[in-house]
């Protein structure tokens, strides 16, 4: 089988899911696509261009599938994930070459699937679970070097924010069991892996009803200013819980997460606690906001205005001093006026965040947006703000940047920069890359012998320039994450 992956993270842990699931079932992987009797590509929904990626790919396998079938080896084409959920009679109907289509729910019946496709039929699931987590699936493990992972702690969504395709693709929120997500944690640290990032949707509004004990907990409350399109729901372990259990595991280990919603941070006051009291819980939050404008906000249906937005960022920064933030824009929306964009501009201004993922809208079947709104902004003004808003946002990460220079930041080592194989590259806690010289160091243990950085280790850089992506620096010392402050 050969796996092909588009998309978010949470695709990448699709796709882990599913290698493991075939794994189990006798399937091998290669990275040959020559060599594959079976290629599925795990697919993206969330913009246009996304799904025209792969209707791309698909014209150019069809030249592969035709040159198998003259010599009698038969390959199998299979569509996995959200696109398969949204285009199922498309795909099947469009291209005749597609052989199975599943949807993010369906990974467990991939055997059976292709086994049907084994006999010259198609094959389709795409039906949406409330309760499918694969909470006992343990992924097998792919990612950078084998220094960082992702696991999946929640799956869908609630929101319902008029421009996403994701609760209809993805389904209803539903969080793992607590427990089965320690059990992976630990798994990944016995291997290793020296970072961890929490993956979901909406990850702050986990909520574990697996055991009974927890079920009577009384809903959170959201602080004012922000509001939800549906009923705050009582019962269960939440966010601030999980994050404390796994940040104990294994003080050596980073944590991140991704993605929360601002909406569900005022009452997890304890989240942000946590986050300034751990060492090994990364200063650093993705706060998405979408735009900066109150009037499109709510026409977005994000749940709150420009200003509970930037008062969250204040409380956020006065409860984590030096905290990395990252956000999402989306340029263009329906109905979006030019002061609107001028609001988007000045908050980016005004925050400065450091890391920034900028789109322009696409407008996607069955979301509200497409039922209810114009997609009005002609495509070349989407362009011309989307270019503006990522030019402001660059000038502004630089200068958040730049204030790093001359300071030592903790790295952790993930491998060979990619322009360079005399330096070595990894992130500092704000999730900002860091480049630096692959050169003989100190130990901060203070062994005679110098060593050289390998991945998975942690180092100190002092930073001596920096741009809007990266900073570039000079090797201190190898150090580990609970020695770092005495190498200061």
């Amino acid at each position: 089988v050969y796996l092909e992956t588009y998309g978010c993270q949470m695709n990448v842990n699709d796709t882990e899911i599913a290698w493991t699931i075939l794994q189990k079932n006798g399937y091998t992987r290669t990275k040959e696509l020559d060599e594959a009797d079976v290629i599925l590509l795990v697919t993206c929904s969330v913009r246009e261009k996304a799904e025209q990626a792969i209707w791309n790919r698909l014209q150019h396998l069809k030249a592969l599938k035709a040159r198998r079938q003259q010599a009698r080896l038969p390959l199998r084409i299979g569509i996995l994930g959200c696109m398969a959920e949204r285009l199922k009679e498309e795909i099947l109907h469009r291209e005749k070459l597609v052989d199975i289509v599943a949807g993010p729910d369906a990974y467990r019946d991939l055997p059976r699937l292709l086994a049907v496709a084994e006999s010259g039929q198609q094959a389709a699931n795409v039906l949406l679970s409330l309760d499918e987590t694969y909470a006992d699936i343990l992924p097998v493990q792919t990612s950078a070097g084998g220094t960082t992972a992702f696991v999946s702690i929640m799956r869908g969504c609630d929101n319902m924010c008029s421009y996403c395709i994701v609760p209809f693709t993805r389904g209803r929120e539903r969080s793992r069991p607590i427990a089965s997500i320690l059990q992976e944690v630990k798994m990944l640290s016995d291997q290793g892996v020296k970072e961890v990032t929490l993956l979901g949707q909406n990850v702050n509004s986990f909520r574990d009803t697996s055991e009974v004990q927890f079920q009577s907990a009384a809903a959170p409350v959201l602080s004012r200013g922000f509001s939800t399109v549906y009923k705050a729901k009582p019962g269960g372990l939440r966010f601030a819980h999980l994050l404390d259990q796994v940040s104990r595991i294994d003080p050596e280990m980073r944590i991140r997460f991704t993605s929360p919603h601002p909406k569900d941070f005022p009452d997890e006051a304890s989240v942000l606690q946590l986050i300034q009291e751990r060492r090994n819980i990364c200063k650093q939050l993705h706060l998405p906001a979408q735009s900066g404008s109150t009037r499109v906000l709510e026409a977005m249906r994000r749940g709150y205005t420009r200003e509970a937005y930037l008062e969250l960022v204040h409380h956020v920064r006065d409860s984590i001093p030096g905290v990395s933030l990252s956000s999402d824009f989306i340029a263009g929306f329906c109905g979006e006026t030019e002061e609107d964009h001028q609001q988007t501009v000045s908050l980016l201004r005004e925050v400065r965040y450091n890391v920034g993922f900028l789109f322009a809208y696409s407008m996607r079947q069955k979301t509200r947006a497409y039922h209810r709104l114009q997609d009005d902004v002609p495509a070349d003004i989407k362009k011309r703000r989307l270019e503006e808003l990522i030019a402001v946002f660059r000038e502004e990460a630089a200068r958040a940047n730049k204030a790093m220079v001359g300071q030592s930041q903790l790295v952790l080592v993930e491998g060979p920069s990619k322009r360079s194989t005399s330096e070595l590259c990894g992130r500092n806690d704000g999730n900002i890359k860091v480049i630096f010289p692959d050169a003989e160091i100190e130990d901060a243990a203070g062994c005679e012998a110098l060593v050289r950085a390998q991945p998975g280790n942690y180092v100190l850089v002092k930073v001596t320039s920096a741009s809007s992506q990266t900073l570039k620096g000079v090797l201190l010392c190898r150090t580990t994450l609970s020695r770092s402050a005495a190498c200061h």
